[in-house]
């Protein structure tokens, strides 16, 4: 496979010798990495179900752990969803959490004050942010994103750790000095929830979503992507890979629930 573009170094010198990474947070994702620590450079896993003496396992062979966190939706089973009940929007069916009203000062108190903290508590190497992007459909949320995500990287970066997020390239700008790394998922196949069926991206959308790639890893950042595929489709898993790796970024194909943990494989 072509070996991955490097336009730039990648800023954190921790990064720089990732060659391999997994997003470990469907059921059962997580007990599956543990049965093979050290089989990834990077794991992205779920920063509440971790635990402190699974992450420290994992940190001793090798392996810089983040923690999921979704800051612009609120999901039912977190411990914090009474606490965020009332910055609740509207229900987002696809995967049955509300977005959040991030506009408001309270909920971002909870998460940079009380949820964020008590995950990097455990010894993860960093967070890894989800749904940042929420305010592409949601305008009235971006001033409220952005000093959330300024206080996460503050909180993060102030204790030597990390700080990803994933997707919004027509809305990361104003925040991408905040980050270490990005994630870009549906880059060559994805997932139709109306129809439910795996389906391959259009040719416009996939050339813009390699533009992005190359265009954040360019800035310093370590670039990874995420396509969805069922198993037993080997050809278009080393088609999303080779894209990927092509663009200069870290290419990684499971499933939509992200329940299956591939072998590891570098570009």
């Amino acid at each position: 496979m072509a070996a991955p573009a490097s336009p730039a170094p990648v800023e954190d010198k921790r990064l720089r010798t990732v060659r391999t990474w997994a997003m470990a947070i469907g059921t059962g994702a997580l007990a599956n990495v543990m049965r093979r620590p050290g089989a990834f450079d990077l794991v992205v896993v779920d920063g509440e179900e971790i635990t402190r003496a699974q992450v420290l396992r994992l940190r001793r062979h090798g392996t810089l752990v983040l923690g999921y966190l979704s800051v612009g939706t609120i999901e039912s089973y977190r411990w914090w969803h009474s606490a965020a009940e009332p910055y609740k929007l509207e229900l987002w069916g696809d995967w049955g959490e509300w977005y959040a009203d991030v506009s408001r000062v309270g909920f971002r108190d909870l998460l940079a004050n009380r949820v964020a903290p008590g995950m990097l508590n455990k010894g993860l190497t960093g967070l890894f942010l989800d749904n940042t992007d929420m305010i592409e459909t949601h305008s009235a949320q971006r001033a409220g994103m952005q000093r959330l995500v300024r206080r996460l990287a503050r909180l993060a970066h102030s204790r030597n750790r990390l700080l990803f997020t994933q997707n919004g390239q027509s809305s990361i700008g104003p925040t991408l000095r905040y980050y270490d790394g990005w994630n870009r998922e549906d880059v060559t196949y994805s997932y139709d929830f109306d129809t439910d069926r795996y389906v391959r991206v259009g040719a416009a959308e996939r050339r813009s979503a390699l533009a992005a790639v190359r265009r954040i890893r360019s800035r310093g950042l370590l670039v990874t992507t995420i396509d969805y595929l069922p198993s037993g489709r080997p050809g278009a898993t080393a088609e999303a890979r080779r894209n990927a790796c092509r663009a200069g970024a870290l290419p990684y194909v499971s499933n939509i629930g992200l329940t299956r943990v591939p072998r590891a494989s570098a570009c």
